[in-house]
């Protein structure tokens, strides 16, 4: 059985005023304290959730709610300042797509990091590599270096490295856009196809629509605290209404 429970979980983010060239040549005693005082942003606030297999969460929010954050937190990129995480299952990410490349490695170099990364033992990841490579459709430009990729042909590669692994629970940051008409219909269909077999879903989404659509748990987050959860329709219908009142 997966699951995920958070417990009092506070995400701080710590952030350095600019610094200049001259102030970082000159030593300590003459620089402007202003400039290197550090400040601190506290990005997720006593967060407590817990789910189980057959959960599907959206969350809903405006920018910088911390919704990003909270997928961060799951994945284990950012570790809380307080509170606790518990995580059971096979995690995939469909955020920070770029994580774990080499730029000056080929497309087939960076199929076996990338799967690697995520989990996937060698043995396995060589009975897929032919068929990641496939579905990428990027043919002889994965024998050259990733770093000479458009942004569309990098996207195309990672989102078919990451859409190939088998996981327990899925992270997943609005759908990503990987390409032509017809390239983005086959990835829908296949995200499609990965959502109806993983265990866990927690899906960050500006469509109201779509989290009716995949879910059926919704969290909204406000200044990185949750302030509803409920039902996608009760929470959605009250995001809603608070978003389009004239105090606001």
């Amino acid at each position: 059985m997966s699951y995920i429970k958070m417990s009092d979980i506070n995400l701080n983010y710590h952030i350095f005023n600019d610094m200049g060239l001259k102030e970082m040549i000159l030593p300590k005693k003459y620089r402007n304290p202003h400039l290197i005082k550090k400040r601190s942003i506290q990005a997720l606030k006593n967060i407590n959730l817990s789910l189980e297999d057959g959960d599907r969460l959206a969350i809903i929010g405006h920018n910088g709610a911390g919704k990003s954050s909270f997928l961060k937190v799951i994945a284990g990129i950012f570790p809380p300042v307080s509170g606790e995480l518990e995580v059971d299952g096979r995690i995939a990410s469909l955020f920070e797509l770029a994580t774990g490349f080499e730029m000056e490695a080929t497309g087939w170099e960076n199929i076996k990091l990338r799967g690697l990364m995520l989990g996937e033992s060698p043995k396995e990841l060589q009975k897929k590599i032919n068929g990641i490579a496939e579905f990428s459709e990027l043919g002889d430009h994965l024998n050259i270096p990733v770093k000479y990729y458009s942004s569309g042909m990098f996207i195309r590669l990672a989102f078919s490295i990451s859409t190939s692994i088998e996981p327990d629970i899925l992270l997943l940051d609005e759908v990503i856009a990987a390409g032509d008409a017809r390239f983005l219909k086959k990835a829908q269909n296949r995200l499609n196809e990965l959502v109806d077999r993983v265990k866990i879903l927690v899906y960050v989404t500006h469509s109201m629509q779509s989290a009716f659509e995949f879910c059926n748990k919704c969290i909204w987050l406000e200044n990185g605290q949750i302030k509803m959860t409920g039902t996608p329709k009760e929470v959605a219908e009250a995001y809603l209404e608070h978003s389009s009142s004239p105090l606001n």
